[in-house]
């Protein structure tokens, strides 16, 4: 049978949210499943069809119902969701393909912290969860993300490199601002993890960078991972997974994850740090794995070259499970329609 690597139309099977839910307790789900963080938005209206328009135009939530579409079309088991009218502000930054760390933070002293006006996530419209859950095509949940995890906004607010300079100058501060920081997002979780239709949160939050964490694995664990065990225990306390979406080389830290934090399942796999291959054979049976097709990898190599590393990704773990693919990070408007369907097709061809 020829493999066709471009757009055939939604895919006729319905969702099943179980699936996903197996992966995430490292079992054998009933048939290949798909995960990603999320994609593009030329990608949503191509896989939402003609009810593109129709759907982002509706009001208030048009963009969530577009991606809830899309996802379905597609053939994931779940949409992912994004809440609005909460975040953590900082200066304006110039919208460039990649910005400095080192750019619009906002706390630089105990006074600065002081006088920052703080999110209060009990403003944010929650209850569009609860219409979006009646909406949710038969069969998927939501999996909602936050405004961004626990370190990133602390390094948005103060600053990488300042960052760095506090935790040796002023690490009392540090512990301040990790605490509004942290206590906010928790609160955020516990506030959506109660909606019949979430079925999953994806705790977000880059750690690192290609050779190491941002920080030292011992101040990683002194301000991060703290709030990440108590937004993993508040999500397991409601009976619902939780999956860490963390960029970097955390080699030294996967034992945290996986044993201290208790995480579901880990996003976000690079060829240059370790291929998930490799990955799922050194943490498959701790954790479940997901996504991982390295987006450079993705982004150049042949259509037929991605199907068959796809392939061999599901025979990989056709037998113990746990896995789901996914591309190693998200689908960027830069990666080519047909190397995406390509990877689709490994799925979806058993549909």
């Amino acid at each position: 049978m020829e493999v066709r690597y471009d757009w055939q139309g939604p895919v006729k099977a319905e969702p099943n949210f179980n699936n996903l839910l197996k992966v995430l307790r490292r079992e054998k789900p009933d048939r290949p499943t798909l995960f990603e963080f999320f994609l593009n938005d030329s990608l949503y209206r191509h896989l939402a069809g003609d009810a593109a328009t129709r759907l982002e135009a509706t009001e208030p939530y048009g963009k969530m119902r577009l991606w809830m579409q899309a996802f379905r079309n597609a053939g994931y088991d779940y949409s992912t969701i994004r809440v609005p009218d909460f975040w953590f502000p900082t200066d304006e930054r110039e919208q460039l393909a990649t910005v400095s760390q080192n750019t619009g933070f906002v706390i630089t002293d105990r006074a600065s912290f002081d006088a920052y006006a703080w999110p209060d996530p009990a403003q944010a419209p929650y209850d569009m969860l609860a219409v979006l859950g009646r909406e949710l095509p038969r069969g998927m949940k939501m999996i909602v993300c936050g405004p961004g995890g626990v370190l990133e906004n602390v390094t948005s607010l103060l600053g990488y490199e300042n960052l760095c300079y506090l935790i040796a100058d002023d690490d009392g501060l540090v512990a301040d601002v990790f605490e509004a920081v942290g206590s906010r997002l928790l609160n955020f979780y516990q506030r959506v993890l109660p909606f019949d239709g979430v079925g999953a949160i994806i705790s977000n939050d880059d750690w690192g960078f290609k050779s190491q964490p941002m920080l030292a694995p011992e101040e990683i664990r002194r301000f991060v991972i703290p709030w990440h065990k108590q937004i993993v225990a508040a999500a397991h306390q409601a009976g619902k997974p939780v999956i860490l979406h963390s960029c970097g080389n955390l080699t030294t830290l996967m034992d945290d994850i996986i044993d201290d934090i208790g995480y579901d399942g880990k996003h976000s796999y690079e060829d240059t740090i370790q291929p998930v291959e490799q990955a799922y054979e050194m943490y498959g049976r701790r954790i479940a794995i997901l996504g991982g097709l390295d987006l450079d990898f993705v982004c150049r190599a042949t259509p037929d070259a991605i199907y068959q590393r796809a392939r061999g990704l599901l025979q990989l773990s056709e037998a113990k499970g746990g896995y789901a693919l996914g591309t190693g990070n998200s689908v960027p408007k830069y990666v080519p329609f047909e190397n995406y369907f390509a990877m689709l097709a490994a799925v979806n061809e058993s549909r």
